[in-house]
């Protein structure tokens, strides 16, 4: 008899959970649907532009002063640091040495100070004919 009382408490237990998934598979869809909704914004007096010009309301910091290397090969480029804006927050990108493009250019990324406070980053780049 306390078999069957046993196998029976077992049965509750496993109708019970069983029971219980399909709210917790409700409740999971519901936090979906609801977090497919939600949007990143960028912080507030921040000002984002994609490609090659960003703007920030938030001066860059001062350069780094990089000791160059010598180049890795004959021709070699050296492209210098520079201080980006990714994620709300100005991020340094050392200097590195490229291979030199034929035809090309580099236009090295710098910040320039505007009206309103602004502050704008050309990010630069190997630009198609002589340097500008």
């Amino acid at each position: 008899m306390k078999t069957t009382t046993l196998l029976q408490t077992a049965a509750e237990r496993n109708t019970r959970g069983a029971r219980k998934w399909p709210g917790h598979a409700a409740a999971a869809l519901l936090g979906a649907a609801l977090l497919g909704g939600c949007a990143v914004v960028p912080a507030p007096g921040y000002d984002y532009e994609y490609g090659d010009v960003v703007t920030a309301n938030v001066a860059p910091p001062v350069p780094y002063v990089e000791a160059v290397p010598v180049a890795p090969f004959v021709g070699a480029v050296w492209v210098g640091g520079y201080w980006d804006w990714a994620g709300g927050r100005h991020v340094w990108y050392p200097g590195h040495y490229e291979h030199p493009r034929p035809g090309w250019s580099y236009r090295q990324p710098g910040w320039t100070h505007g009206s309103g406070g602004q502050w704008t980053l050309h990010r630069g780049g190997w630009m198609h004919g002589p340097r500008r």
